[in-house]
């Protein structure tokens, strides 16, 4: 099978190693938007050739899976380009740049009869399948509540960003909302199913920036700090709340509060604790074994993306649809949460949900 990638950062820490664990995957070509970074990543990893030009990458390779792994706004047509000429597609998160695009993939991946998955990588963590298992199968009981906070550093400082930077700016894609919201909204529909409606907001809380290097000042654009407060379909109420300019790392930690128990998981330990009604917490932690596959980066998020790897290619291998994993209907709903955080940003109020696609 023949892989071609664009995006060089992600492809280095994640998606290379993991192809070394992906049985019948050649990467043949990798694409980025420096030809240095391309070429570097291709001679670290043996693959022959390196473009600075992705649609030259298609066209010389005719690859029969595609990664991609660029700026937000460049998903959709590298999406549409590669189903196009005949391959599959696994595509970074935030899905697209609104749910027009979202939806606009979608209908080419289905017509074209092509696989397609978002790269929402922690459906294949083990701790949070058993969460998923654990509310499917009623442990915990009827589910009244989530909360989920994500606060780190890494935005806090007006220099800790290069200007340009495009996680910074808006009209690429970026912001906390794409990059970490995303996989939140994705663990809760995951668990918990559609999301009926939705008030929260995601702003730029340091806007003005200056960049690290030539202390040049610049403006950012995207949302360093964002929160919402999702009404499930089921009634459950999930609240995610994520800043990247706290004063101090905190890490991820998410509660899931039922009527027969409670589930805690912190992403600093990786520790999942369930306790029922009553009683105390106890450790029910699920141990990866592919944690210990050799050259992989440490991480959950980079330790994932192989079980995600190989389910996409057995199911092209096979000829058959996904049995796991976030696919571009997931990516349609998901940036559909998305848009709606950004007008109840604008209009202060609760937005409805349209329903979901199958």
């Amino acid at each position: 099978m023949k892989v071609g990638i664009v995006g060089a950062s992600f492809a280095r820490s994640a998606y290379l190693p993991a192809l070394r664990h992906v049985e019948g995957a050649q990467v043949v070509a990798l694409a980025s938007g420096r030809l240095e970074s391309a070429r570097s990543a291709a001679d670290e990893f043996g693959v022959p050739a390196a473009y600075d030009d992705w649609q030259e990458m298609l066209d010389r390779h005719s690859p029969d899976l595609v990664l991609i792994a660029t700026p937000t706004d460049l998903h959709a047509p590298i999406t549409l380009a590669a189903l196009e000429r005949g391959a599959h597609v696994l595509c970074e998160k935030p899905t697209a740049m609104d749910a027009r695009e979202a939806a606009t993939m979608l209908d080419k991946a289905e017509g074209l009869g092509r696989l397609h998955m978002i790269d929402h990588e922690l459906r294949f963590n083990p701790n949070r399948a058993r969460v998923a298992e654990m509310i499917a199968n009623g442990d915990l009981g009827e589910i009244r509540h989530v909360n989920v906070a994500n606060i780190g550093a890494s935005w806090a400082n007006p220099a800790a960003r290069p200007k340009g930077d495009w996680w910074s700016l808006a009209e690429h894609g970026g912001g906390r909302l794409g990059a970490n919201g995303s996989h939140q909204v994705d663990m809760l529909r995951w668990w918990l199913g559609p999301v009926a409606s939705l008030v929260g907001q995601a702003l730029t809380v340091i806007p003005n920036r200056v960049d690290k290097t030539t202390g040049e000042p610049w403006t950012a654009t995207a949302d360093d700090v964002a929160y919402f407060t999702m009404q499930m379909q089921t009634g459950a109420l999930a609240q995610v709340f994520m800043s990247g300019v706290a004063a101090n790392n905190i890490g991820n930690l998410t509660q899931v509060f039922g009527s027969k128990g409670t589930i805690l998981l912190d992403n600093e330990d990786e520790k999942l604790l369930f306790a029922k009604v009553g009683g105390a917490f106890e450790d029910i932690t699920v141990a990866d074994p592919l944690a210990a596959l050799p050259g992989l980066n440490k991480g959950i998020w980079n330790v994932s993306v192989v079980a995600a790897l190989r389910e996409l290619t057995a199911a092209i291998v096979e000829g058959r649809k996904l049995r796991a994993g976030a696919t571009f209907f997931d990516g349609l709903a998901n940036q559909q949460v998305l848009d709606a955080v950004k007008k109840s940003t604008a209009t202060r109020a609760w937005v409805d949900l349209p329903a979901e696609r199958k």
